[in-house]
Parts: structure tokens; C-alpha cells; sequence
């Protein structure tokens, strides 16, 4: 059964300014300093002669669903946490406060989604799963999506048929009359060696509008070569480098092979990314994320035009076990994971405060040798969003025509170009920096 998808087609455009909208998430049209540039007219705004990248829609991919009405407001971005159980005010609060925008997974069937309606100290968060209960149905506003599966691909084993007639009958038993979108997580199996590409392609593109790949790099025994052939990352559909596997750039490379997948019809699909909010691995305890580590891959992510991340909530190996992890991180005073959840909480908010940008349409553009990097124009200034390829050093940038006034980062530092080049120093593999020029 063929998915519907919202395709726009992909040309060079004028950017549009968006006008705030009223919403219980609206958040303040804000950059991640105090110094932002005045915002100007949308006739005056100067853009970039670039190409674009190709673009589902953003914010406007959620117009074709009547129940996901609030999400295409262009100041919210999907920020989720999966199997995060909530019972009080309190606990959506405390979510709300690190980030937290929508709950996906499981949830205890006594669940009171009425909690989930703003109240004067949250906004509104949203649910996407199943029907859980009738509160569902009392505010359905707060209900736009479905998650239709987790892992289908690699929960049949070889018998690809039977993840077909299982998702299949998912999207029949979760019909598009009720207003929602589809979302179906995946493993490894849709971008790696062990299956038929053709089989990848059809998981990919014939059943969720949006699609994820959970695949957890900094704490997973794949890197340290222990997968079931050894190394596999050399053979995944976009390679990862075994030397650069346990980095924030990983990330990034599944959400292109999760891209590539989903050209092979032609049609656009929606792309998210799935984190580790400490520990993603089950079996043998390899190691936990670091906080440097939990936002350099959120920001990796982006920079691969992820449309939304949801933080893997669990911990199952090591010493630091955990259910729930932002809940422990909540209840338990001097917890071991709480260093985790308040960087998970700190890149939550400066993505959120961003959205405006991010739900805009990059640019494509190169600006130098083993650099990750994203550009965007917003109201007059341009965004350069940068991490290396894995590795660490002194990078420089060479800057497109009409990028030619004065560079800050999101630190307030301020960095010179010559000659339309500038250089910075990466520290770390998991540093990142947000640049930002005005447009001459």
C-alpha cells in the first residue's frame, strides 16, 4: 500500500518570511543571542544566487493532516522523548522546561492526555502513537500523529514479506480519515549490508510519511568493529568511516542514507533522528554519551536536515540504569545521569529558539575540505551551521558571493575573512558553531 507524501518540487526561491502564528508553542522569533539584527520587510530581504536543497515542505509538510494544524507553525520544531511516561503537571513541565515538545512510544494506559494542554506554565505538547485511551479522543489537537511501528525491518528476521503485511495492516488500522501523520522508526537493516536494497527502498517509501533510523554511534559495539561481519560501516549505504564511527558525524550520515532511500520513488518523505539521551544499547555495556557528545549529534543532525529529533530515553547496561532517564533525572537528587539531560535540555532550547531558521530551506554550498556544515538566510542574515567530519583541527571556510560582513558565532566571538575566507579551530569532534553574517 503506497503512503501518501507531500512532494515540493525542488527550484531556487526568494525566501518567504513567515509571520509568527498564535499558538500554545510559539516561542519567541529569537536568535541564540541578544544582538540579533532588526527583523526588515520581506520585499528588502536580500538572499543568496544558490541552488536549494531539496525540500519536503518544513513546517508546510504538516498542512495536509487536520490534526497536526499546530505544527506548521514555522517557530515549532518536534523535539521527542520516547517511552517517557508523565502523570502530573509537574513531570510535563519538568519535560517541557528541557526541551521536550512531544511524548512517542508507550505510554500506561491510564494516561491523562489532558496533562498535556498548555496551562500557563507549558505550552502545549502532543502525543504521537496509538489511541491510548479515551482522553485521547477529548483533545484530538493534541494528538497529530501516529507512530505506526518501531524496527519493523528488523523484527521478522530475512521474511521482508511479513514486515510488509505487518506495516500494511499498521497504516490500515491507523487510516489517513483520522487526520494524522504516519511515522515508522527503523534499524540499521534500511541503510546497512544485511539486506536487498530493493527491500530497503520499499520499507523506505511505501509506508510512513516520516521516517527514522535509530542508531545509536557513541554507544554501540559496531565502531569498536564487533558487528556480526566485524566493521560493517564501510558497506552501509552512505560509508562511516571506522576511524570517524563513534562521532556526532555519524549521525548525520544516517540521515542521508535514510535520503538516498527514499529517492528511489521520486516522492519526498520527512526525515527525523533518533538520539541517545544516555545509553543506547542493550546486552554488553559499551560506554555512555557525553553531554559534548548529546548535543553534537543533535546538531549534526540538523546540519542533515533532520526535520525533528526524539532522545532515546532508556538505559539498560553499565551502572547508571534507567526506565526513564529524564524522569530519574527529575526524582533522584545528585543522579548519575543528570549531566546528560541538562545538555540534552540546554540543545533543546537553543533548537527551539532557532526554529525559525531551521524551518526554513537551506542552501547548498560547499565551504571547504572535511567540514559538516548548513546554510540558511533569515530575515536579512545568513547561518552557517558547522562541525568537522569527525575529526578535530583548524578548518577554513570559503564563503559564497554575497556573504561579506562580519562574523560571530553563537559565543559573541567575533571572526575576520579575507579575501572571502575565513578559519576556525575545531577542538573536539563533537564541537560545533553557528555563524552568522549579514547579508550585503
Amino acid at each position: 500500500m503506497k503512503r501518501r507524501t507531500y512532494t515540493i518540487a525542488f527550484v531556487a526561491m526568494f525566501v518567504t518570511l513567515l509571520p509568527a502564528c498564535d499558538s500554545p508553542n510559539s516561542v519567541a522569533n529569537s536568535d541564540f543571542s541578544t544582538n540579533s539584527p532588526p527583523s526588515v520587510e520581506a520585499s528588502t530581504v536580500p538572499v543568496l544566487d544558490l541552488p536549494r536543497v531539496p525540500w519536503e515542505g518544513g513546517p508546510d509538510f504538516y498542512r495536509q493532516f487536520p490534526r497536526a494544524q499546530d505544527w506548521t507553525n514555522p517557530n515549532f520544531f518536534p523535539i521527542g522523548i520516547w517511552f517517557d511516561g508523565f502523570s502530573s503537571p509537574e513531570e510535563v513541565k519538568w519535560d517541557w522546561d528541557h526541551g521536550i515538545t512531544f511524548y512517542d512510544g508507550g505510554e500506561w494506559e491510564g494516561t491523562d492526555f489532558g496533562l498535556l494542554a498548555a496551562n500557563g506554565d507549558h505550552g502545549s505538547m502532543y502525543w504521537v502513537g496509538d489511541r491510548v485511551n479515551a482522553s485521547n479522543d477529548e483533545h484530538p489537537n493534541l494528538w497529530p500523529g501516529w507512530l505506526i511501528d518501531d524496527e519493523p525491518d528488523g523484527t521478522h528476521g530475512e521474511d521482508y514479506h511479513a514486515g510488509y503485511d505487518y506495516l500494511t495492516q499498521r497504516v490500515a488500522t491507523s487510516p489517513d480519515a483520522a487526520g494524522r501523520f504516519h511515522w515508522v522508526n527503523y534499524t540499521q537493516q534500511v541503510m546497512g549490508p544485511y539486506m536487498p536494497v530493493a527491500d530497503q527502498e520499499k520499507f523506505v517509501n511505501d509506508y510512513g510519511d516520516i521516517n527514522s533510523i535509530d542508531q545509536y554511534w557513541y554507544t554501540i559495539p559496531v565502531c569498536d568493529g564487533k558487528g556480526s561481519n566485524g566493521y560493517e560501516g564501510n558497506d552501509f549505504a552512505m560509508p562511516i568511516p571506522q576511524q570517524t564511527c563513534r562521532s556526532a558525524s555519524s549521525y548525520g550520515k544516517t540521515l542521508d542514507a535514510l535520503r538516498l532511500r527514499d529517492a528511489a520513488d521520486g516522492e519526498q518523505h520527512m526525515h527525523w533522528q533518533i538520539i541517545e539521551n544516555l545509553n543506547g544499547m542493550m546486552g554488553d555495556h559499551v560506554r555512555y554519551i557525553t553531554p559534548a557528545e548529546l548535543k553534537g549529534a543533535a546538531i549534526n543532525s540538523l546540519i542533515h536536515e533532520a526535520r525533528g529529533i526524539s532522545w532515546f530515553n532508556q538505559s539498560y547496561t553499565g551502572d547508571c540504569h534507567a526506565t526513564n532517564v529524564i524522569r530519574s533525572a527529575q526524582t533522584n537528587e545528585n543522579w548519575c545521569g543528570d549531566t546528560q539531560i541538562e545538555a540534552m535540555g540546554e540543545v533543546n532550547s537553543q533548537i527551539k529558539a532557532l526554529a525559525p531558521m531551521l524551518n526554513t530551506q537551506s542552501y547548498q554550498w560547499t565551504f571547504g575540505d572535511r567540514l559538516d556544515t548548513m546554510l540558511k538566510v533569515k530575515d536579512g542574515t545568513a547561518y552557517i551551521f558547522a562541525m568537522t567530519d569527525g575529526s578535530t583541527g583548524e578548518r577554513t571556510f570559503t564563503l559564497p558571493a554575497g556573504l561579506t560582513g562580519d562574523i560571530t558565532d553563537e559565543s559573541g566571538r567575533t571572526l575576520a575573512a579575507a579575501d572571502g575566507r575565513f578559519s576556525d579551530t575545531f577542538e573536539t569532534e563533537s564541537e560545533y558553531h553557528i555563524y552568522r553574517i549579514s547579508l550585503a
